[in-house]
């Protein structure tokens, strides 16, 4: 947990698949920069992923790492990088799925007003949270 002049701040990162349901979710402190959680989420990328990402993740150690596994990061280049790297506008656009998550992950009044003070325990409805709305997709229409 973070603390702020605001009080207690956190950011929820979320690894999610093509399909918009969550694969990993993290918590890091609210002053925390959200380049350096990447690392860990990332294990479990394979041979021929794509990263989509926005701009706070453009690093070239992120890129290196990924390029390793035979990753590709399509990650919106920051304004003030010097050496041009590739992008694809294209692929960039289905970054939105993440933003979508976010959206219903915030329709669950717990993870949305933060009522848990603990880190633990806050992650705990996250999680809670992700695994509803993975399930949702699996759910009878009829």
């Amino acid at each position: 947990m973070g603390r702020s002049r605001g009080g207690l701040t956190t950011k929820i990162h979320a690894l999610v698949d093509a399909e918009g349901r969550p694969v990993a979710v993290k918590l890091t402190p609210g002053q925390a920069h959200d380049g350096r959680s990447a690392a860990d989420m990332l294990d479990g990328m394979k041979e021929g992923q794509i990263l989509l990402a926005d701009r706070a993740y453009d690093s070239n150690a992120l890129r290196q790492a990924l390029a390793d596994r035979g990753a590709w990061a399509c990650v919106k280049p920051k304004r003030n990088r010097k050496a041009t790297v590739a992008f694809s506008p294209f692929l960039y656009r289905y970054r939105n799925l993440v933003e979508r998550f976010f959206s219903k992950l915030k329709h669950f009044r717990a993870v949305a007003t933060r009522f848990e003070k603990h880190p633990e325990n806050y992650l705990a409805l996250v999680k809670l949270a992700a695994t509803r709305i993975w399930l949702r997709h699996y759910e009878s229409v009829t």
